[in-house]
């Protein structure tokens, strides 16, 4: 509970800002969770390091929706935006698609990779962050730049680093010379007389992202399960709690609702290269924040942080030790929550992010030759 209070603390003191309502609800929460710490009275299914929290006192964390299968008009769009997901012509010479950073089949990420490759094999400014459970955020991209899944969508199809696109007229022109696209779009929108319009695109393609979720062990857990979790993975919990992680990775996502400066306890390393949101907004005092990475599927969406140039998920969590909660964390606390992370893995919806089957009518020479702008937000 002292370290969730001296982040917030810290984090008041550097921007100047009352500490805002949903710190104090996880301040709230913390103090809750640091209280069973030591026992957790009827929650505790063992003694000691195996005792669970009983997950009536996580209330600072939440499972994930339940979310009916799509019917109607929506199944339409959601199949839509499947299929444009998948799409390299949404790209400058029909080269990249959304999956070609965001791996459906990975986790949704580029795995392996500091910052995806562009159109031109040229090299994205920031980490390729997980599609899976995205809609979930506050806002989008690692600065915060896209309000939601739909203004995110559009972004990396006109980036020039990207998907490289001169503009919307470029993206429509190609999608209209496909008469299955243009069927499948008055068949989504039936209301609208020209429904292949930039706002469908990307409405579709976020129509089908938001129902890109992953529930996990941690989600039974939450639901009441307590023998979801192993012996290791709860006193994991413990340690996280304690070193506290939650004060930021909280929530449904365990993050992804709130921005927060890199390096709290002390300077992060590199303060030039990438300064965060100060990029986008030219305050000052958004120097080096950026939004909360969400914790879902963390151990399989590596390599981690912004720039993408941590490789373990162990010196990771390390790092968040030292510069976040201010802990000098041990290697048996680090593994300690490490292995309560694996829990937060998922299960991916394999049936449903099968890639459509291909389409011989596809526009294939629309994009081939134009000039791509300059002026595009390079990077996640």
């Amino acid at each position: 509970m002292k370290n969730g209070k001296k982040v917030l603390a810290e984090t008041r003191k550097k921007r100047n800002r009352p500490v805002p309502g949903w710190a104090l609800v996880l301040l709230a929460a913390l103090a809750v969770a640091g209280a069973m710490l030591t026992g957790c009275g009827s929650g505790a299914d063992n003694d000691g390091q195996n005792a669970a929290i009983a997950p009536s006192h996580l209330y600072m964390f939440a499972p994930l929706p339940t979310i009916p299968p799509a019917t109607g008009v929506t199944a339409l769009r959601v199949d839509l935006g499947r299929r444009l997901y998948y799409d390299k012509h949404l790209s400058e010479n029909a080269s990249i698609s959304c999956n070609s950073c965001h791996d459906l089949a990975q986790y949704g990420v580029d795995p392996g990779k500091a910052v995806s490759l562009g159109h031109n094999q040229r090299p994205g400014g920031r980490n390729a962050p997980t599609v899976y459970n995205a809609g979930l955020q506050f806002v989008q991209f690692w600065d915060g730049r896209a309000a939601d899944l739909a203004a995110q969508a559009s972004g990396p199809m006109m980036n020039p680093v990207e998907m490289g696109m001169p503009g919307p007229e470029a993206v429509l022109a190609s999608l209209r010379s496909n008469q299955n696209y243009v069927k499948q779009f008055k068949q989504a929108y039936p209301e609208t007389k020209d429904p292949v319009t930039m706002a469908n695109v990307t409405g579709a393609i976020a129509a089908f992202e938001a129902r890109l979720l992953t529930p996990s062990r941690w989600d039974q857990y939450l639901a009441g399960d307590t023998n979801a979790l192993t012996p290791a993975e709860k006193q994991g919990l413990r340690v996280y709690l304690k070193a506290g992680c939650a004060a930021c990775h909280a929530g449904q996502d365990m993050g992804g609702n709130s921005y927060q400066k890199l390096g709290v306890y002390r300077n992060w390393p590199d303060q030039e290269t990438d300064t965060g949101r100060m990029a986008l907004t030219r305050e000052a005092r958004d120097r080096m924040y950026f939004k909360v990475p969400i914790l879902r599927n963390v151990a399989e969406t590596g390599p981690w942080f912004h720039n993408g140039q941590v490789k373990t998920l162990s010196e990771a969590v390390r790092l968040m030790g030292k510069y976040q909660t201010g802990e000098q964390l041990s290697d048996e606390e680090v593994n300690s929550i490490v292995s309560f992370l694996h829990a937060l893995t998922g299960t991916i919806p394999q049936a449903y992010i099968e890639p459509p089957a291909s389409d011989s009518a596809a526009a294939s020479a629309a994009g081939k030759g134009r000039k791509t702008q300059t002026t595009a937000k390079e990077g996640e």
